[in-house]
């Protein structure tokens, strides 16, 4: 009996899960797995990039999980600095490109999963590609960061965008000794969150040493006689640095996928079924950052990149391309973040994501403590709750504090997707003892606000 061929484009969360699940299913004898990824590493942790680059993280190797030599010890033929150019999909066929010898060739294919990640946003203004600009993206890029921390003639850092990326960059910098800079196009930083909510993180960042500038539109990076960088111009201002991090966001890398004719959705990522097939294709799947997700309380599609979710895309399709059976259902989009102690979490709707699907609602917004106010280092978060107009059920939690406030959000988003309403929620029996909790969770304190405001609400 002749192997099917299952080949993988992209190396690291979704694509080599994928990879690994497929070949515990079934033997080399029975489906020979070949992986294609462009850089020098595989699977390895671009969340941990900041950590890294501010030394929390000791080593850059600490952040891969598997290298390729233990995928090839698994009978996974991975083939590093080899970028897949072109899906033929009526050939089942792959053409790629060696980059260190430039040998290009074509690999058949019975079955074909696309991990190919997302791209950073780079906008496409003077200077950008100035040295001493920076993206973050790949441990390549980390390590090209730190090279050019060590180089820097002086210690002033601009980071441009304020989203989950920008404010880790800004603590990593603080903590390389360098005067931060973060010049914010939005309301406020984060614009995961309302702008209520991330004025307290703006405070928070202020308190810090670290200086944001809102509502600045970066026209074009100034450089020096050397090419080097010496400051970014906005519309208004220029803005003095020795370094510059973009943390302006991603998009899904589509490139291969769309010339080869494949669906996307309204954001650019893939669209794939429940299964992660991709939409009309029986053997092809995609997962990871390149994809659109269901979003279970706004019943379409978005683009989330994250590992959490690439992981468990990677587990489904390999289950699938392997010969099993698994459906994954969609995301109530949760995320955590910091910027040294603050703490940043949000989970479901904004008031805009849910003005934009034409949910009425209302809101609630608590001030609390991590412990019981009695217990030393008791410290203060802010929760803020979306509850659908009438019906009461839950629509979003964001969360803003210290002292353990982030990894409440779990409970919203266990709530979120069970579908609960905010009066459900107050009877959630949920751990308590003063050095964890109040006899009141801060999440439930504003659960019973949300319950009061919908039946005022559904009195007027």
């Amino acid at each position: 009996m002749t192997a099917e061929r299952l080949v993988v484009i992209g190396g690291d969360a979704a694509g080599m899960s994928a990879a690994s699940q497929a070949r515990r299913l079934k033997g080399p004898e029975e489906l020979s797995i070949v992986a294609f990824e462009r850089g020098h590493f595989s699977s390895y942790s671009a969340c941990g990039i900041p950590y890294w680059v501010s030394g929390d993280v000791a080593e850059r190797d600490d952040l891969i999980a598997r290298s390729p030599e233990e995928h090839r010890a698994r009978d996974i033929d991975l083939r590093m600095r080899t970028e897949v150019t072109e899906i033929d999909v009526a050939g089942q066929r792959v053409r790629a490109l060696d980059r260190e010898s430039g040998e290009t060739y074509w690999t058949g294919f019975d079955k074909l999963v696309i991990a190919t990640g997302a791209r950073p946003v780079r906008p496409a203004l003077p200077g950008m590609d100035a040295a001493g600009v920076h993206g973050v993206q790949t441990l390549d890029d980390g390590q090209a960061l730190l090279n050019s921390l060590d180089r820097a003639p002086g210690r002033r850092a601009v980071v441009v965008g304020a989203g989950y990326i920008g404010v880790e960059m800004a603590e990593a910098l603080l903590k390389h000794g360098f005067q931060v800079t973060v010049l914010n196009r939005g309301e406020q930083p984060m614009a995961t969150l309302d702008p209520d909510m991330g004025r307290l993180v703006h405070d928070a960042m202020d308190g810090l040493g670290i200086t944001t500038v809102n509502r600045a539109e970066v026209t074009k990076v100034l450089t020096g006689a050397d090419g080097r960088v010496t400051a970014v111009a906005t519309d208004d201002a220029s803005h003095p640095a020795d370094v510059v991090v973009l943390g302006i966001g991603v998009e899904p890398e589509t490139t291969l996928a769309r010339a080869a004719g494949l669906p996307v959705g309204p954001h650019g990522g893939l669209l794939t079924d429940l299964s992660m097939r991709v939409v009309g294709h029986d053997n092809i799947w995609a997962g990871g950052d390149c994809v659109e997700v269901l979003d279970l309380v706004a019943g379409r599609t978005r683009h989330i990149p994250l590992g959490t979710h690439a992981n468990k895309h990677g587990q489904i399709i390999g289950a699938n391309a392997g010969g099993g059976y698994g459906t994954f259902p969609g995301v109530v989009g949760t995320a955590v973040s910091k910027v040294c102690d603050l703490e940043i979490a949000r989970t479901g709707l904004r008031e805009k994501d849910a003005h934009a699907v034409g949910l009425r609602f209302v809101t609630a917004t608590i001030e609390s403590t991590g412990r019981a106010g009695y217990y030393p280092g008791a410290q203060l978060m802010t929760v803020k709750m979306l509850a659908e107009y009438r019906t009461g059920r839950l629509l979003g939690v964001q969360i803003v504090g210290r002292d353990g406030a982030a990894k409440r959000v779990d409970i919203a988003a266990v709530a979120l997707t069970a579908g609960m309403t905010v009066e459900q929620m107050t009877s959630l029996d949920l751990g308590y003892a003063p050095p964890f909790s109040p006899v009141w969770d801060p999440v439930l304190v504003a659960a019973r606000k949300a319950v009061t405001a919908v039946r005022r609400a559904g009195t007027a």
